[in-house]
């Protein structure tokens, strides 16, 4: 776990956001939400919670996905993506 994501953790944890289970899942952070969540409601105000709360991490920034599910529903949000993530071309 590097610092970055450890930071975002204790930082979200510390929200005591209710029925939020946070947890590192690799190099990412899982979101686990309760099931009559919906998982794309909290995704739309996601980027402007994360702003906010991003004021409060001083440790240097890094690429950071968050995994957002329930039991119905998955979605993913990337905080400081690389030129990989941004790279959305498909050759179809």
């Amino acid at each position: 776990m590097n610092a970055y994501q450890q930071k975002w953790i204790d930082l979200l944890s510390s929200a005591q956001i209710k029925n939020w289970n946070i947890s590192a899942i690799g190099e990412d952070i899982l979101i686990e939400l309760s099931d009559d969540t919906r998982v794309t409601s909290v995704l739309e105000n996601l980027p402007e919670v994360i702003a906010a709360m991003s004021l409060d991490i001083t440790v240097p920034k890094e690429r950071l996905k968050f995994v957002l599910q329930n039991g119905h529903e998955h979605n993913e949000y990337i905080l400081n993506p690389t030129d990989a993530d941004l790279n959305t071309a498909r050759n179809d």
